[in-house]
């Protein structure tokens, strides 16, 4: 929750300005959502920058004052998040309301970058796997071959977010790999089709590592985002294996 419109715009210019002319990796920007439409329309015209939504309601249309659906989106946003850990968290989104809102986004034919993670409790727990387990079952259980392929999954330990400290690059790759096996698992094959990103805490000092590692596909971007230069120096970060 950042950012006027006028504020959105002008990142979004620096943003552009700054970007490398071809960069190896898909940019998403995901604005607040009254800012999706202007900055989609601000960004008509550069492939290089695609445009997502950080939530979304459900339902198509009805009764839901102040919601926003995923049929409203179509047409400014290609993307949309859910399942962040503040909404599952700060605003109790469910495994059962994350998965209804995926269905959402698939039925208006965007795409769901699902986000999943673990608790600092339920890591000391060692309940990690566990969790992830439960939270990708849920959120990709039943899902067609071409539906699940589709998706782009978000690993995001609750615990590292915010913090300015991200998880040891060997647990990110343990983690994101466990991610994969459990992918496997709904859909043989799945495990090294569908995009693996890593959130929580990404900076420009640690996206090199973090993009390095061989089962990271990306990075969900939180607070660097709001610098133009930090978040294009992550976006340069993307090596050649990575996307």
């Amino acid at each position: 929750m950042h950012t006027t419109v006028p504020k959105a715009l002008n990142l979004t210019t620096l943003i552009r300005q700054r970007l490398d002319p071809e960069p190896l990796a898909e940019v998403v920007l995901l604005p607040p959502f009254i800012s999706v439409w202007p900055v989609q329309q601000l960004l008509l015209g550069d492939p290089r920058i695609e445009v997502g939504a950080q939530d979304c309601h459900w339902e198509t249309a009805g009764a839901f004052t102040g919601q926003v659906s995923a049929q409203m989106l179509r047409g400014s946003a290609r993307y949309v998040l859910v399942g962040h850990s503040e909404r599952r968290h700060l605003f109790g989104d469910t495994d059962r309301i994350v998965r209804q809102k995926l269905d959402a986004v698939l039925a208006a034919e965007l795409i769901p970058l699902f986000a999943v993670g673990e608790t600092a409790e339920e890591r000391r727990a060692g309940r990690t796997d566990s969790v992830l387990r439960d939270q990708l079952r849920s959120g990709l259980l039943g899902l067609a071959p071409e539906a699940l392929r589709g998706c782009a999954i978000a690993y995001e330990p609750v615990w590292a977010i915010g913090t300015g400290q991200s998880a040891e690059l060997a647990d990110i790759a343990e983690t994101v790999a466990q991610v994969r096996s459990v992918l496997d698992e709904l859909e043989p094959g799945a495990g090294s089709q569908v995009r693996v990103l890593y959130g929580g805490s990404v900076t420009a000092k640690s996206a090199a590592a973090i993009l390095g590692l061989g089962e990271v596909d990306g990075a969900l971007v939180g607070g660097a985002s709001l610098d133009p230069d930090e978040f294009c120096a992550i976006v340069a970060a993307v090596g050649p294996a990575a996307g």
